[in-house]
């Protein structure tokens, strides 16, 4: 484990991604994780399910895959096209987040016919708000997982593109929500589409656009059609639980292990 740990590649300083059209600018106090060394601790080490979409984590420098109360935020792409920010001003999160909860239960049974287990939305942990300027769009969400005793807080970040979505995730305890809120601006301000590449770049001569708005990003965006969604949020978290809150998987895990190594080599196991 320690040697599987030193291998992972934690880069520093100005990293350009996505063939050069995002540059996420790391102060020190922050490290980058790549999409291959991210994948291997969210899938093999964390076992999550396989998601395509995940091109790194930003981490603290001091991160570590097997530390309690460690705190990531996942980086994925959305290239489903332009998103108009038409309905900002115009959602009631609160009906939203009524109905994301009145379809759980379906959600959840489709989820138990894949062997995940159930999830439930508590509420807003922090209400969504879109920054016109910057074109930037944050919430937090509490949840509860039937596999994990601890809620789990999701905060979430849509940076709009000319092309598509970056979608950072910032997944931990419920406990560390102070901790993500403190630290999220100076993580949205290390992020940024490239000139070209930029939503003011947008032209619509000859961009796509996604065809849905700001309301189908918070309720699960990447698979919205036609500004329609429906229980999407659950849906997507379908495929993408990252359980880091208090590693009761990553313990039972390591348990397994021990008992295999004890029943090959009996007490001669150090």
């Amino acid at each position: 484990m320690e040697k599987w740990l030193s291998g992972l590649q934690l880069q520093q300083g100005q990293v350009i991604i996505q063939n050069g059209s995002v540059t996420i600018d790391l102060p020190d106090a922050y490290r980058f994780i790549g999409k291959e060394d991210a994948k291997k601790i969210l899938e093999d080490l964390w076992r999550n399910p396989s998601d395509p979409t995940v091109i790194g984590m930003i981490v603290k420098k001091d991160f570590s895959p097997t530390r309690t109360g460690s705190w990531v935020v996942v980086m994925q792409d959305d290239p489903s096209g332009y998103v108009s920010d038409k309905d900002a001003s115009s959602i009631d999160y609160d009906e939203m987040m009524l109905k994301l909860k009145a379809e759980a239960p379906e959600i959840n049974k489709q989820r138990a016919e894949k062997g995940f287990p159930s999830v439930d939305i508590i509420g807003w942990a922090e209400r969504p708000y879109y920054d016109q300027q910057s074109h930037k769009l944050y919430w937090a969400k509490q949840l509860k997982f039937t596999d994990n005793a601890q809620d789990t807080l999701n905060y979430d970040v849509r940076i709009l593109g000319r092309k598509g979505v970056l979608q950072l995730s910032a997944i931990a305890g419920i406990d560390q929500l102070e901790d993500v809120k403190a630290n999220m601006p100076s993580i949205l301000n290390m992020v940024n589409f490239k000139e070209g590449s930029r939503y003011v770049d947008f032209d619509p001569n000859t961009d796509k656009m996604a065809g849905y708005g700001l309301a189908a990003l918070v309720a699960g965006g990447i698979a919205a059609k036609a500004g329609l969604f429906k229980g999407l949020l659950i849906a997507l978290l379908a495929f993408k639980k990252f359980i880091i809150m208090g590693f009761v998987a990553l313990a039972a895990y390591f348990k397994r292990i021990m008992a295999w190594v004890k029943g090959i080599f009996g007490k001669k196991a150090p």
